[in-house]
């Protein structure tokens, strides 16, 4: 990449090898159900969850959109971390669009919700009430700082959700990292809960897409879903071989990014007036912020970063700074990118 670019892992561009697939894809019409990349792409990610069936739709947004139309009616209620990107980052479309009651509970600062806060969030059977109908979680945990949730504690929602009726959906857009980081297969994590969305445009480095897996009857639903979004894509193969690449060649290498995200805190952290834990990071986000005591604006931190030395990091408000590792982010960027900030930060103490 021309720029050391840690905004997010949204950023990474496809790797040659998905290029390559792209341009000599075999593609059909995939709202007909006839591509044939598409379905090698579906079969593969439903495989690797341990679930049924998987449908390729355009973003990670509308996989957990389709998830609520799938799994919820009009009027029904949704529990939810109130950090969760679900709530806060998808334009409410929970109840714009689905109708759908958000019913928020803390996140943890382990990503987690409370389990007996969950259990309490549940309504009784009441006309007057909305009726619960699933709880959605969300692993590795964006706003937690990336923390990665342990399959015990999907056990115990599971067990939960089960004694009550109701369906647990995942948001998975990181759900390869936490596994890479609890150093666990992925289907143990999925194996509790009833559906799962992944992204393969974040730290699986293709173009574009994600994976929304579940039962065929869940499927079947969330088909007709995906169509009603307007995300039924014609000749998708494409996008998809880009993704086949991305399941076979960057599941594995998540380690090293969060290699680099570790080296990148540590350096951070021994910068004065930077404020982070490096414990805190387990996969390749890095949240830091800036002393108060530091006489320079964090929007001047961001830009002189940017002009000065061609690095890119994402302002989340206030003091408070996010950097994320991926793909082309290596070792050697990511002390260039220290390098820049003793650089900005240094002579100002």
């Amino acid at each position: 990449m021309k720029s050391i670019d840690l905004r997010s892992d949204t950023v990474s561009w496809p790797t040659i090898a998905m290029r390559e697939a792209m341009a000599r894809a075999e593609v059909g019409d995939d709202v007909w159900g006839d591509d044939p990349t598409v379905i090698q792409l579906q079969e593969k990610a439903a495989g690797l969850v341990g679930m049924e069936a998987a449908l390729f739709v355009p973003s990670g947004t509308m996989a957990n959109l389709a998830a609520i139309l799938a799994h919820c009616g009009r009027g029904d209620e949704l529990i939810l971390g109130n950090q969760s990107h679900t709530f806060r980052y998808e334009a409410g479309g929970i109840a714009a669009l689905a109708g759908v009651n958000p019913h928020t509970l803390p996140n943890q600062p382990d990503g987690t919700m409370v389990v007996a806060d969950i259990e309490a969030a549940v309504r009784p059977d009441d006309p007057h009430f909305p009726r619960s109908r699933a709880i959605f979680l969300e692993n590795t945990h964006n706003i937690c700082g990336g923390v990665a949730i342990p399959p015990a504690y999907f056990s115990s929602v599971r067990q939960l959700a089960s004694r009550h009726g109701l369906v647990v959906h995942l948001d998975g857009a990181r759900v390869f990292n936490a596994a890479a980081a609890l150093d666990c297969r992925v289907t143990e994590i999925t194996q509790y809960v009833d559906s799962v969305s992944f992204c393969l445009s974040k730290g699986l480095c293709a173009p574009a897409g994600s994976l929304l897996c579940g039962s065929f009857d869940f499927y079947r639903r969330a088909r007709r879903a995906r169509k009603a979004l307007g995300g039924g894509m014609r000749q998708a193969g494409i996008l998809a071989a880009a993704g086949i690449v991305a399941l076979e060649q960057m599941v594995e290498r998540l380690v090293e990014d969060h290699a680099n995200a570790k080296t990148l805190a540590t350096g951070l952290a021994e910068i004065p007036g930077v404020e982070i834990d490096p414990a805190a990071v387990q996969t390749n986000l890095v949240f830091f912020a800036l002393s108060k005591s530091v006489p320079v604006e964090p929007e001047v931190l961001v830009e002189r970063l940017d002009r000065e030395f061609n690095v890119k990091i994402g302002r989340r408000g206030g003091q408070h700074f996010r950097a994320v590792t991926h793909y082309w982010i290596t070792s050697r960027t990511v002390e260039t990118a220290l390098e820049a900030f003793r650089a900005v930060l240094q002579p100002l103490q």
